[in-house]
């Protein structure tokens, strides 16, 4: 999509989360994409207007692209045919052809005019990226000092640490030997600075964010089983451990974890 222009935009279904923006094929007809980037779980594509279209999967979105211009057709010439739950449909100059389909709906996309990136609700509260320079042991105790709720629920708020999700929330824990049920101020002084936990703990998650990347288009990473998560009554991977991998529900989402091994 990068340095491609927009020749046609299809929208077969407007109300998604937020209802795209009003005359939204109109505005990007015939506009280039100059980049695309991610923030947290958003993706930015920065377009020759200087506008930004700011885009989420939400639950269930995703993106299919086919390069070649013939997605959905059964023989040349003949007219495409929409999958179920096809939203919109980006046609490049490229001759790629985009589409987004999102069965339940959550996703969003918005179109944001130029120069108010920063001030974009879903934006301007998050916190550091996971991987990046600014997120590190001292960044997450000032973020947990004083807070009362647990570990595994810090994390989960995007105003703590962008774009961490659930999944790899229960991961890093376990890689930590943190109880997601520790209360988040443990992993700092009074003061605000990081005690031993805070480094461990910042360590785990870079080590398997890192990793989930490097493994995404193994075949084999994709069919393997995670540390902890999803595997409810199983024995810990951990060495000289032996407990069982049990399930609890917090802020209303599954987390997996050792009571054995995590503290």
């Amino acid at each position: 999509m990068r340095r491609a222009r927009f020749v046609r935009v299809v929208v077969r279904r407007a109300d998604l989360r937020i209802p795209l923006p009003k005359t939204f094929s109109a505005r990007l007809t015939g506009l280039t994409v100059l980049a695309v980037r991610r923030r947290a779980k958003y993706l930015l594509a920065e377009l020759s207007s200087d506008e930004t279209l700011v885009m989420h999967l939400g639950m269930s979105g995703s993106f299919r692209a086919d390069l070649d211009g013939n997605a959905g057709r059964s023989g040349a010439g003949m007219a495409e045919k929409p999958r179920r739950h096809d939203h919109v449909v980006f046609h490049m100059s490229s001759g790629a052809i985009v589409t987004f389909n999102d069965p339940r709906r959550f996703g969003f996309m918005d179109l944001v005019p130029p120069g108010q990136l920063a001030n974009y609700p879903a934006l301007r509260a998050l916190g550091p990226e996971p991987l990046s320079a600014d997120f590190d042991a001292a960044a997450l105790a000032a973020a947990c000092k004083g807070k009362k709720t647990s570990l595994k629920v810090t994390l989960l708020d995007q105003r703590v640490v962008a774009g961490l999700g659930n999944i790899y929330v229960s991961e890093a824990l376990h890689l930590a030997g943190l109880s997601p049920q520790r209360r988040a101020s443990t992993i700092a002084t009074p003061s605000g600075l990081p005690r031993e936990t805070a480094y461990r703990l910042t360590a785990a998650i870079k080590q398997v964010l890192e990793k989930a990347i490097n493994r995404v288009s193994d075949r084999k990473y994709r069919s393997s089983r995670f540390r902890v998560y999803d595997r409810e009554n199983e024995r810990c991977r951990s060495a000289r451990c032996g407990g069982m991998i049990k399930r609890r529900t917090q802020a209303g989402r599954s987390t997996f974890y050792c009571p054995s091994c995590q503290r």
